[in-house]
């Protein structure tokens, strides 16, 4: 069965650039009737930032990216056989793998401290020779690793690479990479506190949690044959790797959360449609074989493949992206946009209640995010800077829209069918009948449907400003300026 993970660090929200690689690794799993995985990386706690944890389950549920395994995450309890799922609750388990890898004499104790290899560094930077550890750990006798220790020196746990050897990658997305274990140098598993590195925390984890494949970013590419190596130590076998293109800003530098990516927090708070970010970030990597851009979720679960990944980077483009959340709005059930959209209205538009799903289908087609609401609810209202007098000439429909609209039955069908009698009673049609009524209701010449905007407003509104209109339509007309 197919089995991937997802592995964020509490390190602040959830941004553009890691939420795509969840999405990648949801869909591909999903596709595969697997199960989607999320662990906590947590072992930086300089770095670990209070209630991160919490946002980050709070952005995946609102990105729809339900996890079969994981950690407690706010208001979703933990669950899954393969648990802890947070790397600070599984230290025990690294040193388990740590003693088992120091047994087979592949890892051994090294003293040297900060000093003393930022020294090893600088003499190999003076001398033109790669930057590595020298090894000189290797050499130490039982008496000199016993004196480090009376010095009061805890061991660190390294990794021995072994000697002219290649390691290859056979990467799903990039094809074979071998890289030469001279150029690698021995790694550290275990540092002094006896934290693991990323490097050993990830394989461990992955053995343990079955995992079969890791879709991850390009970055983690010089990572992967220190990992193998280690896999290979372990007698383990590794899973799938499809190492994927990097987003970059329009800079062409990499997005990150230190450079430009947005929380997924924020586009929620904006109001973008969620389907719009899982359909924009999946298809950042990989294209439909339809040519098709606005794609559900079940159409990029059937779709999504490893082998239509690319390898060339890629650029984030906000407004392809804004664009993509018009869509998936547009193709909303209305009941469901009126229940989405609710949170983002503004309480002091006039807009009641019953007539608010009216508005919205009204002015669905001009959104792409919900938080544009306000600004499009707005034009059902009175412009009052706009200052606009209705013209002389507008009279008649405004007289006529007066008596038509007295006593009519207060519905959008009604509504329209009664804004065909005035033009017909005033003898007008087109712009010539719709702009003066716009006008008197809002003050600008353009808007939602007029039937729609009469409904939102309420006759008691609509007829008090039509008269009005009616009254400084008469005072103009009168005017010396109009006579001469």
């Amino acid at each position: 069965m197919v089995r991937t993970r997802f592995a964020p660090s509490p390190t602040g929200s959830l941004h553009v650039g890691n939420a795509r690689i969840a999405i990648l690794n949801w869909l591909f799993t999903r596709k595969h009737g697997g199960a989607f995985i999320i662990r906590i990386e947590d072992t930086d706690r300089d770095r670990t930032v209070p209630g991160a944890e919490a946002q980050i389950g709070r952005d995946l549920h609102w990105l729809g990216l339900d996890w079969d395994e994981g950690p407690p995450l706010d208001a979703w309890p933990h669950r899954g056989p393969h648990g802890p799922y947070r790397q600070t609750e599984r230290l025990t388990l690294y040193r388990e793998f740590a003693e088992r890898l120091r047994e087979a004499a592949a890892a051994y104790d090294c003293y040297c401290t900060d000093d003393d290899l930022r020294a090893m560094r600088e003499r190999a930077i003076e001398r033109g020779e790669p930057v590595g550890y020298d090894g000189r750990c290797t050499k130490l006798t039982a008496e000199e690793a016993s004196a480090m220790r009376a010095e009061g020196r805890t061991p660190s746990l390294r990794f021995r690479v072994p000697e002219d050897r290649s390691v290859t990658v056979a990467d799903s997305v990039r094809g074979d990479i071998t890289f030469e274990t001279d150029a690698i140098g021995d790694f550290v598993l275990l540092r002094a506190d006896g934290v693991p590195t990323y490097n050993f925390a990830v394989v461990v984890d992955d053995v343990l949690m079955e995992i079969t494949h890791v879709i991850r970013g390009s970055g983690h590419l010089s990572n992967t044959p220190r990992q193998l190596l280690v896999y290979d130590a372990l007698g383990e076998r590794p899973p799938v790797f499809a190492h994927v293109p990097m987003v970059l800003g329009d800079d062409r530098q990499k997005l990150s959360k230190r450079h430009g990516a947005a929380a997924i927090a924020e586009y929620r708070a904006e109001g973008y449609h969620p389907d719009a970010l899982v359909n924009y970030l999946s298809l950042l990597s990989w294209s439909s074989e339809s040519g098709d851009e606005v794609l559900d979720r079940d159409r990029l679960i059937e779709e999504i493949s490893l082998d239509r990944i690319g390898v060339a980077d890629v650029v984030f483009d906000p407004q392809k992206l804004l664009w993509l959340s018009a869509q998936h709005i547009a193709r909303m059930p209305l009941d469901a946009l009126v229940h989405a959209i609710r949170p983002y209205v503004d309480p002091e538009l006039p807009v009641a209640e019953p007539v608010l799903p009216v508005a919205i289908a009204a002015i669905r087609s001009h959104l792409a995010t919900l938080g544009q609401v306000n600004e499009q609810l707005a034009a059902f209202y009175p412009d009052r800077a706009a200052g606009q007098v209705p013209a002389p000439e507008s009279l008649p429909v405004l007289e006529a829209a007066v008596i038509q609209l007295d006593d009519v039955a207060w519905t959008e069908d009604d509504l329209t069918a009664t804004l065909r009698a005035i033009g017909k009673a005033a003898g007008v049609s087109g712009r010539r009948l719709y702009e003066p009524l716009r006008l008197a209701l809002t003050g600008r010449s353009h808007g939602p449907p007029l039937a729609a905007t009469m409904l939102v407003q309420g006759r008691d509104r609509v007829v008090a400003a039509l008269r009005d209109a009616c009254a400084e339509a008469r005072i103009h007309a009168n005017s010396p300026e109009s006579t001469r």
